[in-house]
């Protein structure tokens, strides 16, 4: 008999765009955040969920560039304080 999958955790993550002019990180589930030049935010992600980080360099342009694509775990974990 199989032992059964262990649940995923919930991991709070952070991500800072110093780059780009907007940075949207897509989930799994379909939700989006978006993240402008020069900020960060702090997240909820699932252990092993992939996101999609997207840059935006045209605000108007419906066009994105696909950066990379991360588990919820290699992003960096976000400050006790956040």
């Amino acid at each position: 008999m199989a032992a059964p999958n262990p649940a995923p955790r919930k991991l709070r993550k952070q991500y800072s765009n110093t780059v780009y002019p907007l940075v949207v990180l897509r989930f799994e589930d379909g939700h989006e955040i978006k993240i402008y030049q020069n900020t960060g935010k702090v997240f909820d992600a699932w252990a092993g969920e992939r996101v999609k980080i997207m840059a935006v360099h045209d605000m108007e342009a419906k066009e994105w560039d696909h950066i990379e694509t991360r588990t919820g775990d290699k992003f960096d974990d976000a400050s006790p304080d956040a």
